[in-house]
């Protein structure tokens, strides 16, 4: 491990190596350069934009990704951060309001903050912690070690502001490479890394409102989506929900996610879906084309570890482009800070081992993520291919949201917040299941 400058503006070769490369600096791949440089690695942050940026998302945070922000030490109580208490969910003529768990390995309150300012405090977070950054950075290939065939870097260009790669191709060395690239995956792609059809994909478009419901506690989570006009004759429940968060600043961030396991799924008009059901919402909440504050913008959401193996030659794969998005809930930012801290941490082991022992260290990731998600991700496949069926979401949105107890069991099960040790029943009853299911 080598002492570098921090400047992201250097050109010199020397400042074109480093320990680890990162290809992509969202969630993941701010997580992961921020944890190895507190471990005292120089790493290399290349992005293909400058920030800030705008990316696709519903902006809520779940206490699991709330507890990724407090163990890479930002100040959740600076400006900024909105806190929720818990998820109201509506559905079937039914609105019950579910408290987060209290649990000891997690905290009790999520947050809200617009992805354009949260990415940019990750990355500057990281910055200080002395990563390098390198924006308008496109990266084009893998760099392979002509004798192993390891990857030894990457090649990349400059972006200019509108988008379109300028400049001389450049290369970047290091031994080890992180691709946090998300869902375009082009790195993974770039070694034959396929994705795999069995896995589930999800879509969600999102935009903003003005509204009066954005200092709203509650994160908001609408379960019945039709394919045509509500309840009509023809007209099938969408494995999915629509979402309401307030952002606090006299917005909401008002999207909707849907399923491939429906047979509407890219046959379905996403905006039009989104202005349907927007249209049945009470006209005092905004959610109307005068009070709009931005394009309806859309994306897709990888899940259940739809591309593998997460370690190959060389490089990890963190985040979306290792499709780590949560299948029951849709959850992406949580799961790309854990594996960005998770490959911190094999990394960071691996470089304290002689060059002829990081190999084997550094095959421990793909199993670390399977122990910690394969046997959720597995019971998460089921649970899409069960909501498909739109008799099995009907009968769900109607009678579910009656029983209480049940709702916080399934809290805790789509939320992935539990005890992994002890806790009560609802807790070592998901646990187990995770356990005993087949690694995803």
């Amino acid at each position: 491990m080598s002492a570098r400058p921090t400047s992201g503006n250097a050109v010199g070769q020397d400042a074109r190596d480093a320990d680890v490369i990162i290809v992509g600096a969202g969630p993941a791949g701010s997580a992961a350069a921020h944890h190895l440089a507190q471990a005292g690695i120089d790493v290399l942050l290349l992005e293909r934009t400058a920030f800030p940026r705008e990316k696709v998302c519903g902006d809520g945070l779940t206490p699991r990704a709330t507890r990724q922000l407090l163990r890479m030490d930002l100040d959740l109580d600076a400006p900024g951060w909105v806190r929720n208490q818990g998820l109201r969910i509506v559905g079937g003529g039914h609105r019950l309001e579910l408290p987060w768990p209290d649990l000891a390995d997690y905290p009790s309150y999520g947050l809200v903050r617009t992805r354009v300012d949260f990415d940019e405090v990750l990355v500057r977070h990281a910055e200080k912690s002395g990563a390098r950054l390198r924006e308008r950075t496109a990266v084009t290939g893998a760099v392979l070690d002509e004798r192993t065939g390891r990857v030894v870097g990457v090649t990349a260009r400059g972006v200019d502001e509108t988008g379109r790669r300028s400049g001389d191709e450049a290369t970047f060395r290091a031994p080890i490479v992180v691709a946090a690239d998300g869902n375009s995956a082009r790195l993974a792609l770039s070694l034959g890394l396929q994705r795999r059809e069995n896995r589930p994909m999800g879509v969600a478009v999102r935009t903003y409102y003005e509204s009066p419901r954005h200092d709203d506690a509650w994160l908001e989570s609408h379960l019945e989506l039709w394919d045509g006009p509500p309840n009509a004759a023809g007209s099938a429940l969408l494995p999915g929900y629509g979402w309401i968060f307030g952002v606090g600043d006299g917005t909401c961030n008002v999207g909707l996610g849907i399923l491939d396991t429906s047979a509407a799924f890219g046959h379905v008009d996403y905006k039009d879906l989104l202005k349907t059901w927007l249209d049945h919402t009470p006209e005092a909440w905004g959610f109307r084309e005068p009070y709009r504050t931005a394009p309806v913008r859309g994306a897709a959401l990888p899940m259940g570890f739809n591309r593998k193996p997460h370690y190959e030659r060389g490089m990890l794969l963190v985040g979306d482009c290792g499709g780590m998005v949560n299948p029951f809930n849709g959850e992406g930012i949580a799961y790309a800070m854990e594996s960005g801290e998770l490959a911190a941490d094999v990394i960071t082991q691996a470089m304290g081992r002689p060059v002829a022992e990081r190999e084997r260290a550094l095959q421990a990731y793909p199993q670390a993520l399977a122990a910690r998600y394969g046997g959720y991700y597995t019971l998460g496949r089921l649970f899409v291919q069960l909501i498909g069926h739109p008799e099995v979401m009907k009968q769900a949105t109607r009678h579910g949201l009656k029983r209480p107890t049940l709702m916080r069991f399934t809290l805790k099960l789509l939320a992935n917040l539990t005890e992994p040790r002890g806790g009560d029943a609802m807790d070592r009853t998901i646990n187990a299941l995770s356990r005993i299911a087949p690694a995803a």
